[in-house]
């Protein structure tokens, strides 16, 4: 069993950094993602604004995946490809991101809507950003993986979503994936006790209709079994006694798109 790399101080202060490299690229996807636009082009945008910035795309030729930016839309959940689509009004694009910088990763998303889209999309992108919100309030010393997990799915689930299963959040840092797993479900005060020097990506990945997946022959994209809409937001927290300190930030979106 692989154990849990605990970060000190200066650690931390290094992954931030690769965070706010990251944060920036997603502003400029950002600036680009609009109707029109191929999910390619934005892969290609972030790869070199990653690489101009000193930083390796953590994405590209991880476990053999081909790409800079996972790109998902509308039904698909994560993991998605890069492709000649074309972007078009309504649309839900989930963009998912990693940085290796000083030998440190991060990982964020965020989901793009493009245009004007439904109201039943909107709410699901605000429910699911609350989502993360919550978990990360409880990414405290002290508490569990569960707390974090069963504040995600209650809050899902109350306005009638599904939280995916078989995809979950995780430690980060030193490697783009490790322990502990930090599932969007679970029991208040059950599993992994949360300590200083910690360091995990939160990743709520929520479904307008039932929670269930299917993965596509490509080994990689990931989508929901009835076709309906997912969304998907992921912050790179550190672990405080408290209250937690996101590493990466919104902020370069939210100036874009407010």
């Amino acid at each position: 069993m692989s154990k849990i790399y605990y970060k000190s101080i200066e650690e931390i202060a290094l992954i931030k950094e690769s965070s706010l490299l990251l944060s920036k690229t997603h502003g400029e996807i950002a600036k680009a993602i609009a109707q029109g636009v191929t999910t390619a082009s934005l892969n290609e945008l972030a790869e070199t604004y990653i690489k101009d910035h000193g930083g390796i795309p953590a994405f590209l030729n991880y476990g053999g995946f081909p790409y800079s930016l996972c790109i998902s839309i509308n039904d698909q959940v994560v993991h998605g490809f890069p492709s000649a689509y074309v972007l078009k009004e309504g649309d839900l694009v989930s963009v998912d991101c990693g940085v290796i910088l000083n030998d440190f990763y991060s990982d964020s998303a965020f989901t793009y809507p493009i245009g004007e889209i439904s109201a039943e999309h909107a709410q699901l992108l605000k429910v699911t950003k609350e989502c993360l919100a919550l978990g990360i309030e409880k990414a405290v010393v002290g508490n569990r993986t569960g707390d974090i997990g069963f504040a995600i799915q209650e809050h899902a689930e109350k306005h009638g979503y599904g939280v995916v299963r078989e995809l979950v959040g995780h430690g980060v840092g030193v490697k783009l994936h490790e322990k502990p797993e930090v599932p969007n479900y679970g029991k208040r005060g059950s599993g992994v006790k949360l300590e200083e020097g910690m360091v995990i990506a939160i990743e709520p990945m929520i479904n307008l209709g039932k929670a269930g997946v299917k993965f596509w022959e490509d080994g990689w994209t990931v989508s929901t079994m009835d076709a309906k809409a997912s969304a998907h937001y992921e912050h790179t927290v550190a672990i405080k006694k408290g209250k937690a300190e996101v590493l990466t930030t919104f902020q370069f979106i939210e100036e874009v798109l407010d």
